[in-house]
């Protein structure tokens, strides 16, 4: 008989931080995809003096979420079929990840699934991530071949925008890694995109915050560890002053848009993490916190996405906005994957071990 490898109330509660780090992520991108990139005035002038206040129609719907959603379920699908594929000894993760990211690029080339490709898993059977919604350049043509771009030898090693850290949140749901090793993982993976200092320490840092809260950690305490984490690596000093004026802001004052925008628009990694944090820092509850992230002038589905990964990872699901999480597109195929990931991470050796396996599971997440 399998024995949990956690107790009931530490499976419950990482479930719901898991929920709330991918469906926080998702409100956020979706509550800003119908503004990116508008001025904070033009937001004004079509929604009124309190800007976006709900969903706005973006690609056609109220609750679409962007490419960087989507890029955020394939990281989280390929952290779970790396731990799948651990068992038949096959152990790379960032092997695994760039597999991940290739089938999330056949979403973006693609019609539609393969239905006679078994060895897809189900994520990539899923019609509704068939669609491109802005990819990033970096993200396109770093995984526009079968190469995998490495710390050594990286993709696009002048790219630093912000589609490294808006997928990276998965990782930092490692709770049993060490910081470290969470923040090594999600660098060693930026770098198959973007090798430009910033875009890959960016990402290490955010995962590495968002690492922090999963174990219960303030939010606080988890940028200071991250800031002590990239500080030893060459090239940090732009993501280090971008925390560093996160943390400086939320000093200055009550929070405006203002004050948001003077961070940056959130284009580049550093510009967008430093949004998303102080957002989530100064948040009075995910709703205020959510909707300050997505009103000013730039990256604002980034910006949002980062802030609800965040503040979803802290409070857990039930703290999210029902109606908003009604209305969300997606929502079915986000749980479904929040709650696959808890249970491999909490009871993996259940589905997949050396005392059994169910066939069910490894028709999902195939190991090959």
């Amino acid at each position: 008989m399998a024995v949990a490898v956690w107790g009931r109330a530490e499976q419950q509660d990482f479930r719901s931080r898991v929920r709330g780090c991918l469906l926080g992520g998702a409100i956020g991108d979706a509550l800003g995809a119908g503004v990116e990139f508008d001025s904070l005035s033009a937001i004004r002038q079509a929604h009124g003096k309190d800007g976006v206040t709900d969903y706005v129609p973006a690609y056609g719907r109220r609750g679409a979420v962007t490419d960087g959603t989507q890029m955020t379920l394939f990281t989280a699908e390929g952290l779970i079929r790396a731990q799948v594929r651990r068992d038949a000894g096959a152990w790379h993760p960032p092997t695994d990840l760039h597999r991940a990211y290739l089938r999330w690029a056949g979403t973006q080339n693609d019609w539609g699934p393969d239905e006679r490709r078994k060895d897809t898993g189900w994520l990539a059977r899923e019609e509704w991530l068939y669609s491109r919604r802005a990819p990033g350049r970096a993200c396109l043509t770093g995984l526009g071949d079968e190469r995998m771009g490495t710390l050594d030898r990286p993709k696009n090693p002048e790219s630093k925008d912000c589609g490294t850290v808006v997928r990276s949140a998965p990782f930092g749901l490692l709770v049993g890694w060490e910081p470290h090793l969470v923040f090594q993982l999600a660098v060693e993976c930026a770098a198959q995109t973007h090798g430009h200092p910033t875009g890959v320490l960016a990402a290490g840092a955010f995962a590495v915050i968002v690492h922090g809260l999963a174990r219960g950690e303030t939010l606080d305490g988890a940028v200071q560890q991250a800031l002590a984490l990239i500080a030893a690596r060459p090239g940090h000093e732009e993501t280090s002053a971008a925390l560093q004026a996160a943390l400086g802001a939320v000093r200055q004052g009550l929070p405006t848009a203002d004050r948001v925008e003077s961070l940056g628009e959130g284009r580049t990694a550093g510009e967008a993490l430093a949004v998303g944090v102080y957002c989530a820092l100064v948040a009075e509850d995910v709703r205020h916190g959510l909707l300050l992230a997505v009103n000013h002038s730039g990256d604002s589905g980034s910006t949002g996405s980062i802030c609800g990964n965040l503040l979803g990872v802290r409070h857990g699901e039930t703290a999210l906005s029902p109606a908003w999480i009604a209305e969300l597109e997606g929502r079915g195929t986000i749980l479904q994957l929040a709650d696959d990931f808890a249970m491999e991470m909490t009871q993996g050796p259940a589905l997949h071990g050396p005392g059994g396996a169910s066939a069910a599971w490894l028709e999902r997440y195939p190991d090959a």
